[in-house]
């Protein structure tokens, strides 16, 4: 059974960084690509980034661009989201995401104060 655990969500000051990961189990994940979505409070869950299968090709949406970097380790089966110059508008329960089988985690919050 496919399993994905986040973890490395937090509280942080405006500025400040976390790394998100997400650890899969259950199956072999490098044939998929993967994702971070975030769903803020009152709002739709959104895209964040997306990384292939062999890592060699990221997608940002714009409000991360430039802020956050996605990339995966397949000997771990694990996703990472290294986030920087956090703002309070990035507070969210952040999820990741196996794309073509539609997984998805139970979520990491991350709360960013002013």
């Amino acid at each position: 059974q496919v399993q994905l655990a986040e973890s490395g969500g937090g509280s942080v000051q405006a500025g400040g960084s976390l790394t998100l990961s997400c650890a899969a189990s259950g199956r072999t994940f490098s044939r998929y690509a993967l994702g971070w979505f975030r769903q803020a409070p009152g709002k739709d869950r959104e895209f964040v980034a997306l990384i292939s299968g062999n890592g060699e090709n990221n997608y940002y949406a714009a409000p991360g661009r430039g802020r956050f970097a996605i990339s995966r380790d397949n000997g771990k089966n694990t996703v990472y989201l290294q986030m920087d110059s956090l703002k309070p508008e990035d507070t969210a329960v952040y999820y990741c995401y196996v794309c073509g089988i539609d997984y998805w985690g139970k979520g990491a919050l991350v709360t960013v104060s002013s």
